[in-house]
């Protein structure tokens, strides 16, 4: 893992109208970038979403296997309880034609008696007991009404809807995982100022320590700087909780192990802001105009629910021996359904799906009010930290020369102890404004990116 380069405490302020050499995700930390890509591997909201654009694929190919023929085989036996015949009159006639034919044929009158020996066939069953049958079926729709194409529609829609709605996901997860890695470089910097402070107080203690020896300071003196001592000891286990606490939330946003996030050393950088910039269409809203659009044409695939559907049937037997008299070995036919009136279902279903997408125009409508409002919003907080920055500067430099002041007049006698803790105290808080006032300028600049769909990483 690598580690950032230390920055000094001077801040280049970057002025609002000039033109940034580098993008956005070219002044993110290559280690922030690979914990960014790490947490949307890992993030569960992404890959469900995720799995939904992919659900939505599958339902554009279900639409689609409408028009592929579907071929079914079909078996099997049947018993009945007895053979079925033609009543006894129909198989008296049948064997009086079967007599008459044979003595046409043989030459013979008509009233001429039967001659003897010559066999007669039985009358054939209309359908034998036992049944065996195989067959192949084959439907195939070759007109859906428009449904099927309106099915189809509607799901890249959704599909097109989902990955926008995940790109939105990536977007807040890669700002809470910004966010954090700089509250992470804050509290190094915490750090920092602590162990300046911590340095001080030592060179105090002993510097009172020898006034006291040389009857030139009481006592009180050095337990007051025990009491800072105290003070900063509290300060510095604080900064050991937070760094715990934010490694683990970097470790389970982006499941990077705890030992090699504990030997980063983020710091905090300015980023440099082209306001310039043009501002984009954000993925929230174009994830609500794709669902519009879904729900349009749901709407329309439920009104062509009246349209006629044309369907092919085909029939095969395998077997012809089990056939009755009046089965047909194969056949072929074209059908046509034709829902005439479905109880109004397919009306109020349409409504409803309209309904929906008037709801969606509503929410795009709100979601592009909000979002020119955080513009603005995003572009007064970065003027002001600009601002800020500047202020906490010449605060820095202001407190460095009263405590360097106050410190050589508390060696001649001339200060107080006391003054001397306050100047410290000072320049520990101006310098860890500093770095709280850079903190704020990168929030306020990836929000502002965010806010004008922009932010890249």
């Amino acid at each position: 893992m690598k580690i950032n380069k230390g920055i000094s405490n001077c801040l280049f302020i970057s002025v609002i109208g000039m033109f940034s050499t580098m993008t956005f995700s070219q002044q993110l930390d290559p280690v922030l970038q690979e914990l960014i890509s790490k947490g949307l591997n890992k993030s569960q909201t992404v890959n469900i979403n995720s799995i939904e654009a992919e659900q939505a694929k599958l339902d554009q190919r279900l639409a689609k296997s409408v028009f592929i023929p579907k071929v079914t085989l079909n078996g099997s036996y049947t018993r009945l309880n007895d053979d079925i015949t033609f009543d006894q009159d129909t198989q008296n006639l049948l064997v009086a034609t079967q007599k008459l034919l044979i003595k046409e044929g043989a030459g013979l009158p008509f009233n001429a008696p039967f001659p003897d020996g010559i066999p007669l066939q039985d009358t054939p069953n209309l359908q034998d007991k036992n049944i065996l049958k195989t067959s192949v079926d084959v439907d195939w729709v070759l007109f859906s009404g428009l449904e099927a194409s309106n099915a189809i529609k509607a799901s890249k829609h959704k599909e097109s809807s989902l990955n926008y709605l995940g790109m939105a996901e990536k977007d807040k997860l890669a700002l809470k995982i910004i966010e954090t890695y700089d509250k992470l470089a804050l509290v190094y910097a915490s750090e920092k100022v602590l162990n300046t402070s911590e340095k001080y107080l030592d060179e105090q203690e002993h510097f009172v320590q020898k006034a006291i020896e040389n009857g030139l300071a009481t006592p009180i003196g050095r337990k007051k700087i025990e009491l800072a001592q105290q003070q900063l000891a509290g300060k510095q286990l604080e900064f050991q909780h937070n760094k715990i606490l934010l490694i683990e939330v970097l470790n389970q946003l982006t499941g990077e192990s705890r030992d090699n996030l504990r030997i980063l050393r983020p710091q905090l950088e300015s980023f440099t802001l082209n306001s310039t910039s043009n501002t984009e269409k954000r993925n929230e809203v174009k994830a609500l105009e794709e669902a519009e659009k879904a729900t349009l044409y749901k709407s329309k695939m439920e009104k062509s629910h009246f349209i006629p559907k044309v369907a092919l049937k085909g029939h095969y037997e395998f077997i012809e021996d089990y056939l009755s008299l009046l089965d047909p070995k194969w056949y072929v036919g074209v059908g046509i359904q034709w829902n005439v009136f479905n109880g109004n279902q397919s009306h109020l279903k349409a409504k409803k799906s309209k309904l929906e997408g008037e709801i969606y125009r509503e929410r795009i409508e709100e979601a592009v009010e909000m979002i020119d409002l955080s513009i603005v919003k995003a572009e007064q907080t970065y003027q002001s930290t600009l601002q800020n920055s500047t202020i906490v500067e010449k605060e820095i430099e202001l407190a460095k020369d009263t405590y360097e002041m106050v410190n050589k007049q508390y060696k001649n006698d001339l200060a107080s102890i006391n003054d001397v803790l306050d100047a410290l105290n000072d320049l520990e808080k101006a310098n860890f404004k500093l770095k709280e006032s850079l903190f704020d300028q990168r929030r306020a600049v990836t929000e502002l990116l965010h806010a004008k769909g922009t932010l890249k990483y």
